[in-house]
This record gives structure tokens, sequence and C-alpha cells, in this order.
């Protein structure tokens, strides 16, 4: 039999196969399931996967995709990532919708569309799904983590965020909770703020070094009789060592309900997306930091500055904007967005790859858009999509 092959032959067959199918692969034998989870066979397995692989969310679903930017550039998915493990044994997990989510340190923190929160993570199979400490709110914001250890040989200790703070007409009052959630402990603790700033609803973070950047704007209310376009915007970060959001770090540029969406890079750094809808209307521009820290950020010069109206005609919709840079090779960036018809109709999802010298590719990566989703804003709105880049991992989840 195949399962009976000698380790060290099995360990060279297995490491060429895609991550996509490794959670088969584990319900095989028990003999496989060790050998796929064992350290040694990881680092080989990411040996042989170099090509850039990113983590896409395309109608409720989550597909692991490779990318190659060279001409004719592909966005490929690999497969579908489905080894997610629903609470109900009995429910497949093809069926767990998946409404948004955030990448960190090799884990997913999910958020299904029933507003549950289960942290995945996708290359072992494992999960862990965290009840609420009263109840969960659709307008939570959530953010992944970890702290580091003095000690270096110990595991890094992660955590989940999660807060609201709007005005809820409904109730005709004010909710107001951040709450911060311990995998060593299985269990949330409330976290003291007082908020002088607001996230639109629209605003994913970006981990990075174990920390969590959003793009952030001053809370009107704090701020009477001031023009709107004056108010101040900046990134914002929370550092999950020490638990607490630090000061307000400064972008190269000014926005007033304008396109504007962060990356990381490498792992390393913070890319930030910013398209004016101005004097200058359409217009690209994408910066890359030098120097990324809780309390500290500097700008590189302007990584790309293109005119996106000979393009495509028409802006990016504010609600995407996902995007990732390949500032080694091609120096291109991928945006994603959404086509539309001739009307200005949502009909399916894209990719918009942008260079220098106008350099412009579209890829369609496929997705039906349902106008009968119950989502904000738009008649038309087609299900979420977003991408991150994503690094497999054998970071366990206690």
């Amino acid at each position: 039999m195949i399962s009976d092959l000698p380790r060290d032959v099995a360990e060279e067959v297995l490491s060429w196969l895609p991550v996509t199918s490794l959670g088969g692969v584990r319900s095989t034998c028990k003999k496989w399931n060790t050998l796929t989870k064992d350290d040694d066979f990881i680092k080989k397995h990411l040996g042989k996967n170099q090509r850039r692989k990113v983590v896409m969310l395309l109608d409720y679903k989550v597909y692991l995709m490779s990318v190659d930017l060279l001409t004719p550039p592909s966005i490929e998915r690999i497969g579908k990532l489905v080894s997610l493990n629903h609470k109900d044994p009995a429910a497949a997990a093809d069926r767990v919708e998946i409404s948004s989510i955030f990448h960190c340190d090799g884990l997913l923190l999910c958020i299904t569309k029933g507003s549950q929160l289960v942290v995945w993570n996708p290359y072992s199979g494992k999960t862990r799904w965290i009840e609420p400490r009263d109840s969960y709110n659709r307008f939570d914001t959530y953010a992944l983590g970890y702290s580091e250890k003095n000690n270096c040989s110990l595991p890094r200790s992660h955590k989940v965020l999660r807060f609201v703070d709007f005005y809820d007409w409904s109730l005709g009052r004010g909710v107001h909770k951040f709450e911060l959630y311990s995998f060593n402990s299985n269990s949330w603790k409330v976290v003291d703020v007082n908020p002088d700033w607001t996230l639109g609803y629209y605003q994913r973070g970006v981990s990075l070094k174990g920390n969590t950047y959003w793009f952030a704007q001053e809370k009107l209310s704090l701020v009477p009789r001031t023009d709107l376009s004056d108010l101040r915007d900046f990134l914002l970060c929370f550092d999950f060592t020490k638990e607490r959001f630090g000061p307000r770090l400064p972008l190269p540029f000014h926005s007033f309900d304008e396109i504007v969406t962060i990356s990381s890079v490498r792992e390393e750094q913070l890319a930030v997306l910013y398209q004016e809808d101005g004097i200058s209307p359409y217009t690209v521009k994408i910066w890359i930091s030098s120097k990324i820290e809780p309390n500290a950020v500097s700008w590189n010069k302007l990584f790309l500055n293109v005119d996106m109206k000979p393009l495509t005609g028409f802006l990016f919709h504010y609600t995407c904007g996902s995007f990732f840079v390949d500032e080694e090779e091609e120096e291109v960036a991928v945006v994603l967005d959404e086509a539309r018809d001739e009307v200005g109709r949502i009909t399916s999802n894209i990719a918009c790859i942008i260079g220098k010298n106008s350099h412009f590719k579209q890829v369609d990566l496929g997705g039906l858009v349902d106008p009968s989703l119950d989502l904000p804003t738009y008649p038309y709105r087609s299900p979420p999509v977003f991408v991150c880049s994503y690094v497999p991992s054998s970071v366990e989840i206690l």
C-alpha cells in the first residue's frame, strides 16, 4: 500500500502537494497525519511552494490563490480551503459562509455570515470557535494579534481584539465596548478605551509583527463647528503586547471621503493606497513605509502614481480596494474591485494589476453578483471580496 512507503520517500512525495490537499492526506492514515504536521516536513513543504500565494475571500468562501505577475499575468485558484470545522459536526465545512477574514501569523480569524467567530489554521486544519462574553454585534470590528514573550523560546500569546463604538439609532443610545480575548486563558476581558477617533465600517485592519493597524479619522463629535474636510486622518495601531492603542501616526496625504486602504509588505512594512476623488480624480497613489512601529512610522517616496481614468473609467468602490504590492520584481500593485456594466451596476469581481508607465491588466476572478444579498449601501452590492498575503504556519491553536 502507498501508506507503507518509507518515511523519507513519503515525505518527498507529499511535500510536492498543494496546501489545499493536505487535509485529505491527513485523513488518510495516522502515519501521514503525524508526518505532515512535523516541523521538518513543514519547512520542506514550504520550500517547494515558493510561488506567491494569497488568501482571497470570494462569495463567502476562502480560496488559496497562486499569483504570477509576469507576462501574461495570472491569478489562479489553487483550491478552496474547506478544512474549517463547523461547531456542528453534522454541518458540512463547505457550508460555513465567511463574511470577513483577518490574517496573522498563519492563522485566519474568520467572522461567519451569522456573526460567529472562529480562528482557523488552514495548514493544520485546526480551529477554535470563540464564544462571546455576552453577544456579538453586527457592527463589531475585530483584530487578531499576539504578544511577544521576553523569552524567545516561549510560544507567542495570541489574542483577539473586539470593539464597537457607534450610536445605535434603534436603541437611542451609544454602544461602546472594547474587549480582548486571550487564547491562553480562553476568556474575554474589558479594555479601558475612550476613543477620540473613528473607523469607517468598511475599514479592515492589517496585522504586522503581531500588532494591528487601521486608517482612522478624528471623531466629529469632539471637534465642534469643524468642516468635515478638515478632520484629521492618521494611522492607528493596537499593540497586543501592551494591550493598548498607540499614538496617532502620520500619513503621507490628507483624505476626506476618498479611497484609503492598507496592506502589509513581506510581513515587514506597511503599504497605503489612496485614490483621489477631487481636483485630479481617479489617480491612485501607493506609499510603502520605511519604518513601522506601534508608536512611529516613516514613509519612503511614492511607490506608484497611476491615473486610472483612461484605464478603467471609474473609481475603485470604497468598500473594495483591498490590495498587495510586488516591489521586488515588477513594481506593480494588485487591487481588487468590481467590474461594472454600462449603467454602473456591479457584474463580477476583478483584480486590477497596475504599474508604472500606464501598465494595466485586468483579471476576472469569477464569482456571481446577487442583488438580493443582504449587504449595506448598494442595491447591486456584490459579496465581499478581500485579499491578504498568506504564509502557511504550524502555529498551534491551543
